[in-house]
This record gives C-alpha cells, structure tokens and sequence, in this order.
C-alpha cells in the first residue's frame, strides 16, 4: 500500500510534519527527497514544532547538520537536520557521520537523502515531496522505506 498526504498549503506541509512526529521513534532516519521548493523545509518546521524543538528552524543548506533540542513524551531529545544539497560524493556524506549521530535518543531528517540513502540503507523512511505540475502550492508526500506493521495502520491514518 502506498502511504501519500496531499498539502496544498505551507500551513498543511507544516501540519503533516506534525503529524508524521508522532509516529517518530529514537534512532529513525528519515529521508527527504523531491525537488527545490517542495516544502522538505516547511515540513522539517512541523515535525520540530511537534517534538518540542523551541529554537527556529532553517535550512541548514550551508551548516550541513542544525541539532535541536527536542521536548516530548516520545523519548526523542534531540533532533538533526540535515541538508546534503551541496554535497558531491558517498564519501562526502559519510564524512558528515549522519549515521553517528542518531543516537538512541534522536532522530534524523535528512534533507536531499537521495544520496544519502546509500549511506543509510533500509533501515528508513523516505518521503518523497512531489510538486503538482498545475499548482506550485500543492504538494504530495509519498512515504516510503522501513515501515513496520504498527507503523503501517499510523500511516495509514496519516494519509489522506
């Protein structure tokens, strides 16, 4: 089964990243692929709003990696992000050691996983932000990845 939610709004990319932080366990990585301006961002705000981050949240485009500090019941105290947009090669994204810093407590969106993918595995979410060709606003999201039995009836309801 596909898992997909349509947004045609920055306010409903914001509110299904909210959505989709409930479903978040310590140690997942999710990766974010689609083109510029697909809301990867506007969607990083909503699953950071969720899992207690206070601080502001951009794109870290030029830092690579922003660490927040998380506040939720989900046992989730850290969120990265990440942004491998200008990263070149495999090697470049091992040496940003992503995969380190999920710890058991944090987990990881990746921004641009398309390469980073190799570098993670199965062991995933993928969500792919699809642009509607007649409405620049409007955006699906297609999830993808590791997705288990108590995951699956969860996304289930997080589609639309």
């Amino acid at each position: 089964m596909a898992y997909q939610r349509v947004c045609a709004s920055d306010a409903a990319t914001v509110e299904a990243g909210a959505a989709l932080a409930a479903l978040l366990r310590p140690g997942d990585v999710v990766l974010l692929t689609g083109p510029l301006g697909a809301g990867k961002t506007t969607f990083v705000k909503g699953v950071a709003r969720a899992l207690g981050v206070v601080e502001r949240v951009t794109s870290p485009t030029f830092t690579m990696v922003r660490q927040h500090a998380a506040h939720n019941d989900q046992g989730i105290a850290t969120l990265h992000h990440a942004d491998v947009y200008r990263v070149d090669s495999i090697a470049e994204v091992r040496d940003l050691d992503l995969g380190e810093l999920v710890e058991e407590d944090a987990v990881a969106l990746v921004e641009w996983g398309e390469l980073a993918a190799a570098v993670f595995g199965r062991e995933v979410l993928t969500l792919d932000f699809v642009l509607d060709e007649g409405d620049e606003e409007t955006r699906r999201i297609v999830v993808g990845g590791a997705i288990d039995a108590a995951r699956a009836s969860a996304l289930a309801r997080w589609s639309d």
